[in-house]
């Protein structure tokens, strides 16, 4: 089993140690495995750190690009050169400090977090993930509202600014029963490395945490959203929030800019162009409809016998013509129309007045015979996405004539 170093010292960056063993991963990755290490493993929702291993005397210097920990608790180290050291070899081992750094951030922000829930609302976490860009928790609650989201961001950003102790405890599973965890974990163990922020909150887990939660920097919620075992809250922290803030920053000045106004002003102007796009595509619904009944009166003023109606539109689209047959259809009790639209994706509305004898559902499939592509519908109004547009004319001029007939 090789000696876990994070878990006694979380800004432990540097350590020697002796590999006792190569493996070759599925994917045929190198990798070590050394008596003792600092890279903490993906577990508990916190991510691998990386970083490199480094034989001594001018030896290779190899990127650790991801760190597995075994059912046995011997820790992986995967490489991401083939390269693979010699069994008995010491090295030193080199943390990518940055990623460390957030890590912490990310991880005792969300302890502090949970217990913030915890107190104000009764709402545990059920939950934790540590992603590239955010971090989630989802809470064991029905509802979640943003005042109660807002008062536990502010009580944990309290609990930072107070830059309380954050420390480590080692006690037997008897012991933590009696201390009151947040929560103890289901696996028995003979010891528990506990995660104590001074008088805030108590809970077991084996993952990388800064000193005082003044090391947090702030914790930012971002977004929260109804999943299956509860609410996911998403949230990030330290320098992730400065980053985050500053984004969004950004993003909304420039909105600003390109509606002329301030940014405290943004939503109002986005609600007004939102207004301004429903009556504008109101208008163009009601001009699209006196279109299609103007052009529905010349169509049947032109048409002979039966009144088939026959006409392929290169500038108007699937919209269009099906409004179109809707408008044919209805002013007169004997109209069959077999209309074309070549705007954008090739289309084809078939449409006769209720309680005529053609099956426009048949006559689309046997036009989709000859054109391809696919399409159907029913015995009154069909609809079909033709392949063979060069062709689209004749077929419905063959049909139509055949209906006339």
């Amino acid at each position: 089993m090789t000696e876990h170093l994070y878990y006694y010292d979380s800004f432990l960056y540097e350590f020697d140690a002796e590999i006792v063993d190569t493996s070759v991963a599925a994917d045929s990755r190198a990798g070590v495995v050394l008596d003792r290490t600092a890279f903490y493993p993906a577990s508990g929702g916190q991510v691998f750190d990386t970083g490199w291993i480094v034989a001594p005397g001018g030896g290779p210097k190899l990127r650790v690009a991801e760190v597995v920990e075994r059912e046995d608790g011997t820790v992986l180290h995967l490489l991401e050169r083939a390269e693979v050291l010699e069994k008995g070899t010491r090295i030193r081992g080199l943390i990518d400090g940055g990623r460390r750094r957030d890590h912490m951030q990310q991880h005792s922000g969300q302890h502090v977090l949970s217990a913030a829930f915890v107190r104000l609302f009764s709402m545990p976490t059920v939950s934790f993930h540590m992603g590239a860009e955010y971090c989630s928790i989802d809470l064991d609650t029905n509802t979640l509202t943003a005042g109660q989201v807002e008062a536990a961001e502010a009580l944990a950003n309290e609990v930072i600014a107070e830059d309380r102790p954050v420390e480590v405890r080692f006690v037997t599973q008897a012991e933590a029963r009696e201390l009151g965890l947040r929560k103890l974990p289901p696996a028995e163990r003979d010891q528990l490395r506990l995660i104590d922020v001074r008088d805030f909150d108590l809970t077991a887990c084996g993952g990388t945490h800064v000193r005082s939660t003044g090391q947090i920097g702030c914790i930012l919620l971002r977004k929260t959203e109804k999943v299956r075992q509860g609410w996911r809250v998403e949230f990030v922290c330290g320098q992730r929030a400065v980053s985050a803030a500053r984004r969004d920053y950004t993003i909304l000045t420039e909105a600003a800019g390109r509606l002329s106004s301030h940014t405290a002003e943004v939503p109002q102007q986005v609600s007004k162009m939102q207004d301004d796009l429903r009556a504008l595509r109101k208008a163009g619904e009601q001009l699209l409809a006196e279109i299609a009944e103007l052009s529905a009166d010349r169509l049947l003023a032109k048409a002979q016998g039966r009144r088939v109606v026959v006409c392929t539109f290169a500038e108007r689209d699937l919209t269009f013509i099906k409004l179109l047959a809707q408008k044919l259809t209805r002013q007169s009790p004997e109209v069959v129309a077999l209309l074309g639209s070549t705007s954008g994706a090739p289309a084809l509305v078939f449409a006769c007045s209720p309680g005529m004898p053609t099956d426009m559902g048949a006559l689309m499939k046997e036009a989709l015979a000859k054109l391809g592509g696919r399409g159907g519908g029913s015995k009154d109004m069909a609809q079909g996405g033709p392949q063979q547009v060069a062709r689209m004319n004749e077929v419905l001029a063959e049909l139509g004539e055949r209906l006339q007939s």
